[in-house]
């Protein structure tokens, strides 16, 4: 087994180690490991070792051409997986928007090697209140090299309620010499690719039995909570919902951050104990958060 303190993680990515429990997590269509880095570090103070690998084509500034295909991008997370397993006894898979269909993919093939899965505001369709019908129209083209034609922007409020929060955001996620318009386009060959993923991912779906935890905003501007519905009725294991109604499609950055990172916590700790894993650090509450959930229920519903 590999030593988990000397691996060295790819340029960009995020690698938080910790004990024998590894925790991978799989960003969003053209975003960063950064809007994982709340989470994650949630996850490593519990005590587990957390991965938000690089995955070239899928984040931001890694394919400006647009010529990668949704292959190479599985291919990356498989491998990300592939390292994580082989330094850690145990492997949860997580993935925001279209990160959670590769982990989804990444479940159906790996089953008897994903101890859990944890998905937030996962996509199949692009079909959220701000996503314009033009957007639509785009399933017409057949080809990559006309795809590679087209550009989208991701409109407003790019996935974050909280202005506070959406204005960091955007400012921590610019590349070298990008500006904020950069970040929100997404090109028309990588969308192309992502329609091809979630293809390829519909039929399998049924394979999948892992316990799953899905996080899902009532009003999410980039991804409607139908997606949701249609992993509850496809999923072969156990499904939990938490809907939240306080936050846009990038729920681990929104308002309710706090919430989403202790479920995700709570989750991976009734996994462990079902296997018979003790974990190694049980997370103290936050008491700022105790008093927000008294007061107002936390935004959440399940």
């Amino acid at each position: 087994m590999k030593n988990i303190q000397k691996f060295q993680a790819p340029r960009g990515s995020l690698y938080l180690p910790g004990g024998a429990t590894g925790v991978l997590l799989v960003h969003s269509l053209g975003g960063s490991p950064l809007e994982l880095k709340f989470i994650a570090q949630s996850l490593a103070r519990q005590g587990h070792t957390v991965y938000c690998p690089v995955v070239p084509g899928l984040t931001f500034g890694t394919d400006v051409s647009g010529l990668s295909t949704w292959r190479d991008w599985y291919d990356a997370v498989e491998s990300a997986f592939d390292e994580l397993s082989s330094m850690c006894d145990t492997v949860l898979i997580g993935g925001a928007s279209a990160g959670a269909t590769l982990a989804l993919r990444l479940a159906s093939f790996r089953q008897d090697d994903v101890a859990g899965i944890m998905l937030f505001a996962p996509t199949l369709s692009v079909n959220g209140w701000a996503i314009p019908n033009t957007l639509k129209l785009f399933h017409l083209v057949s080809d990559k090299w006309t795809a590679r034609l087209f550009s989208f922007r991701t409109p407003a409020p790019f996935g974050i309620k909280d202005e506070r929060v959406r204005n960091f955001a955007l400012e921590a996620l610019r590349g070298d010499g990008s500006t904020p318009s950069d970040i929100t386009v997404r090109g028309g060959g990588t969308v192309f690719e992502f329609f091809r993923l979630v293809r390829n991912v519909r039929p399998l779906l049924s394979k999948i039995t892992a316990h799953t935890l899905i996080f899902h905003p009532r009003h999410d501007d980039q991804s409607d909570i139908k997606n949701t519905m249609t992993l509850q009725r496809k999923l072969s294991g156990m499904v939990e919902v938490c809907v939240l109604d306080d936050s846009y499609h990038l729920v681990t950055l929104d308002r309710q951050r706090n919430y989403v990172a202790d479920r995700s916590m709570d989750f991976i700790t009734r996994v462990l104990a079902r296997l018979g894993v003790k974990p190694m650090v049980e997370a103290p509450k936050r008491a700022t958060e105790t008093k927000s959930q008294q007061m107002q229920g936390n935004g959440a519903a399940e």
